[in-house]
């Protein structure tokens, strides 16, 4: 059973692993150092529990403990009960929720124990902003991808909002870093999997095209926001795939991109 601690000062350092949780250079820094993430709200607790991730604390307001009792019961670990104004100070922004957990990461998974029997896979190049990570990771959940990679420069999956905005899908699907990148491709080559870069180029296949060409398994590979996929990442596709714009739009958001790309592919 975890001990339930009420503590009233926003200095205590028991506090440590939720302080400045809004100043997101610190907490990119200090989390993949110290071996942590934050899960808000109580579904995404209870999905990090499932998950398999070892709970360090929690950091309750009032009115969660009763509605978090089974898991106060269930995890040996601390309990610190605070009120909301507490919250927001060590935290640094009102703790709309009421609930947050620290959680002991996981180690780095191989990118090869990731592919291990997926048949689709999403890769994402330079995806820095956390709560495109999420939605990407959402989407990939709901649309039967089975695993993710990233380019080392992507955005932190366990990085508090982009778990939030991922509804807990990035504590259960499958990923890892692809280093170096992209000569790291060649490893998703080996493997057997059609490597489709999507992008605008003009001699570019549809996405209608390539999904129905069947390949048994492929890798879609989508860029950062701005610019897209690099020159590089381009050269290394085995395909070039583009999805059809009207109306003078010439592209989507790559989160939304990609669930239209999962969908069109789904076997």
């Amino acid at each position: 059973m975890a001990e339930l601690i009420t503590i009233e000062d926003p200095e205590d350092p028991r506090l440590h692993d939720y302080v400045a949780l809004t100043d997101v250079d610190l907490r990119r820094r200090r989390e993949p150092e110290e071996g942590l993430f934050i899960a808000e709200g109580e579904k995404v607790i209870r999905r990090a529990r499932i998950a398999g991730y070892r709970m360090r604390s929690m950091l309750l307001s009032a009115k969660w403990i009763d509605q978090l009792k089974d898991v106060i019961d269930e995890v040996p670990a601390p309990v610190y009960a605070v009120t909301p104004a507490v919250a927001e100070q060590v935290t640094g922004y009102h703790v709309h929720r009421g609930a947050l957990a620290s959680m002991q990461r996981k180690p780095a998974v191989p990118v090869k124990d990731v592919l291990a029997g997926a048949r689709r896979v999403a890769v994402f190049e330079d995806l820095v902003d956390h709560a495109n990570i999420g939605a990407a990771f959402r989407n990939a959940a709901a649309l039967g991808v089975e695993a993710i990679l990233l380019s080392p420069r992507c955005a932190d999956p366990l990085y508090r909002r982009a778990v939030k905005v991922s509804m807990g899908a990035t504590l259960s699907l499958p990923y890892a870093v692809l280093d170096p990148w992209p000569d790291g491709l060649t490893e998703l080559r080996d493997a057997g999997f059609t490597i489709a870069a999507f992008c605008l180029a003009d001699h570019a296949i549809s996405l209608d095209e390539f999904a129905a060409r069947g390949h048994e398994r492929v890798a879609l590979v989508f860029g950062t926001e701005g610019n897209g996929l690099s020159t590089a990442a381009l050269r290394a596709a085995d395909e070039w795939v583009t999805i059809p714009m009207s109306n003078g739009v010439d592209s989507l958001n790559v989160a939304a991109a990609s669930a239209v790309a999962f969908y069109a592919t789904s076997p």
